[in-house]
């Protein structure tokens, strides 16, 4: 949505009398300052994300940046996109999919979710498996917990790789005699 302000100039001239001038000017773009405090995005990051190709902005004549509003959403798809985990470039491969000419649609960001669905999916399944069984023998070798002893007799998770077997649920443990059991 363009919203914009008319300001009305009554101007008073000796060889015309009254004039009366319209200055319109568009509200649909934010100063760097609104469109961080908006996002609660850090102007340095801001630009950083500017040169790195993720948003794009105007200048005005006096230099400054102005942001078009849907920008707000693709700072914001940034942030999360990158809290889960996502590296830069491949946030940027893609919103490089999305159109620079308009405002992407819902069409374009189901599009864009759906390429990551699998990704997010798995990220969320060993987030679930860490919340689960961090109180318990993970596989990793520490052999700190009770369980361990059990779970991991002598470190036989290690047969199976570095890190913690068990998160990674490549393995399962048995708790018969230390056992571990392929998770296939």
């Amino acid at each position: 949505m363009n919203i914009t302000i008319k300001y009305e100039v009554h101007l008073r001239s000796s060889h015309f009398g009254d004039i009366l001038l319209f200055v319109a000017l568009p509200m649909d773009l934010l100063s760097i300052g609104d469109l961080s405090e908006r996002s609660d995005v850090a102007p340095s990051a801001l630009r950083f994300y500017e040169a790195e190709g993720l948003i794009e902005s105007t200048r005005t004549d006096g230099g400054q940046r102005r942001f078009r509003r849907e920008t707000l959403r693709r700072v914001s798809f940034i942030r999360i996109a990158q809290k889960v985990g996502l590296t830069l470039e491949e946030i940027r491969d893609a919103l490089a999919s999305l159109p620079q000419s308009r405002t992407p649609t819902k069409a374009d960001w189901a599009r864009l979710s759906q390429a990551w669905r699998p990704r997010l999916d798995e990220h969320l399944m060993m987030l679930t498996r860490l919340r689960d069984q961090l109180d318990n023998c993970i596989g990793c070798g520490c052999l700190s917990l009770q369980a361990c002893a059990l779970y991991n007799t002598d470190d036989s998770a290690a047969a199976f790789g570095p890190g913690p077997r068990y998160l990674l649920a490549d393995v399962r443990p048995s708790p018969r005699h230390g056992r571990v059991n392929n998770a296939s």
